[in-house]
């Protein structure tokens, strides 16, 4: 008999190849260009649906294993970027300000700041 969480993984693991393909077929739809319009469409969208489906009275009566699948499988598959924009809004809407700039700066600039560490620490290698 297979466990809940093993039943839990196998559906984060469908919605990540899912969304990780969908991410894949809209950034090659948007194409090449001298700005990331690829990235930038999948983040807007990711976001938007996420946002749609949680605040929805849809997405508050999915069952607990449908909301793994969708949230964390396709979205978090198609862009973690949406996870960041509705844990920001959450943060907005229960008026933590603070927490919300804060979660904004840290995601937006110190997660940069890592990405230029790892091209840093990536030149000192032979």
């Amino acid at each position: 008999m297979i466990s809940e969480e093993l039943k839990i993984i196998a559906m984060v693991g469908l919605g990540g190849a899912i969304g990780s393909i969908a991410r894949y077929l809209v950034q090659d739809y948007v194409g090449a260009h001298d700005f990331p319009w690829g990235t930038f469409a999948v983040n807007f969208v990711g976001s938007l649906l996420i946002s749609v489906v949680f605040f929805s009275s849809f997405g508050a009566e999915l069952p607990s294993y449908v909301k793994v699948f969708l949230f964390v499988g396709i979205f978090g598959g198609f862009t973690t970027m949406s996870s960041f924009s509705l844990d920001t809004v959450g943060l907005l809407v229960s008026e933590r300000f603070g927490a919300a700039f804060f979660n904004i700066l840290l995601n937006s600039g110190i997660c940069v700041l890592g990405a230029l560490a790892g091209r840093w620490f990536t030149m000192l290698l032979p």
